[in-house]
């Protein structure tokens, strides 16, 4: 003989269970969250970055001129930098080599290398690029004109000056940390345009000429590096970064590692954890030919998708720049160095 069921009783059985459920789920949202944002479990002394000191780096850059390859403020640039990382402490070498690029133009490029606690096993490679696009292809008006290139190019190398700066002139981290400037990387095919000439051999893609070659020659035998963090138009006013899909591919835990840490420490407004698709960057070769997992921290416009609406234009100048978005940048980059065993 079956129990006769107790109405009343099975009500409050599916309210307690609703009750489980919530706590449940709520607990899990509650450890995901003080996973994200929990302080670490040892303390470290970070090096503050100094936004006004990157903004100064980026406007010494413009003032030189659009840094366009074969040109007189390209080769001003690159004396420029090679002379302030070697003013931050760090050891110095160069790559120069020729390339063609889309248009049929033999361009002279050089990549710049920067290193810090070279006899470090484990080491850091955090990069950008610091050529200017030849041309604002993008422009309403002017496609053909020169642009200053202040957030595309001279912002990522501006950031990283800094940090070089900070490296240098503090204590230094646990890690080794190399700083790689790619030349080179923004002279690709015009907007709707394709090239009629032949791609040289080793090389897979017209844009990002220099992380191709460093890829293939890498600047010390046997080089490797434990992560990587590439860093491009990471200054303009009300950035936001999007988690980029390459990125997710090849290097995912690193993903998670760079905007936990901007959660951590205040940033979630720039770092936002959103998953969008992937870009053909730097990074992209240093993945796929380097073999080094590599994230590219680069803006994300919604509505308009990656760089942002003044991206190839006029408008990419000096006035475009933020010293709140330079910190929040530098900042979580310097946490996630100094944190890193």
């Amino acid at each position: 003989m079956q129990p006769i069921s107790n109405p009343v009783m099975s009500i409050n059985k599916f309210v307690l269970a609703l009750i489980v459920a919530a706590f449940v789920l709520e607990s899990c949202n509650q450890k995901k969250k003080s996973e994200e944002t929990q302080v670490p479990s040892r303390v470290v002394d970070v090096p503050r970055f100094n936004a006004d000191s990157a903004y100064a780096r980026i406007a010494e850059q413009v003032k030189f001129g659009p840094r366009v390859p074969n040109t007189k403020p390209h080769q001003q640039a690159a004396e420029y930098f090679i002379a302030r990382f070697k003013k931050y402490g760090a050891a110095v070498v160069t790559q120069e080599f020729d390339a063609l690029t889309w248009d049929n133009q033999k361009v002279q490029l050089k990549n710049i290398i920067a290193s810090y606690n070279p006899t470090a096993q484990k080491r850091i490679l955090l990069a950008a690029h610091w050529d200017t696009r030849p041309y604002a292809d993008k422009d309403e008006v002017k496609r053909d004109a020169p642009f200053e290139g202040a957030n595309d190019g001279a912002s990522g190398a501006g950031v990283l000056l800094e940090v070089a700066r900070a490296i240098g002139q503090g204590k230094s981290p646990d890690v080794g940390v190399d700083i790689i400037l790619f030349d080179g990387e923004d002279w690709g095919e015009k907007e709707h345009g394709n090239s009629s000439i032949e791609m040289p051999e080793g090389y897979t893609d017209w844009w990002c000429l220099g992380s191709q070659y460093w890829a293939k020659h890498k600047h010390q035998k046997n080089y490797s590096a434990y992560f990587g963090i590439l860093l491009d138009m990471v200054g303009s006013n009300h950035a936001q970064f999007f988690r980029e899909g390459v990125s997710l591919e090849y290097a995912p835990s690193v993903v998670e590692k760079v905007w936990n840490t901007a959660a951590r420490i205040g940033y979630t407004d720039y770092f936002v954890k959103t998953n969008v698709g992937g870009i053909t960057d730097d990074h992209r070769f240093v993945n796929e030919i380097a073999k080094i997992p590599m994230i590219d921290i680069v803006h994300y416009q919604s509505g308009v998708g990656f760089f942002g609406d003044y991206h190839h234009s006029q408008k990419d100048n000096l006035s475009i720049i933020s010293k709140e978005t330079l910190g929040a940048v530098g900042n979580t980059l310097l946490n996630v160095v100094y944190y890193e065993q």
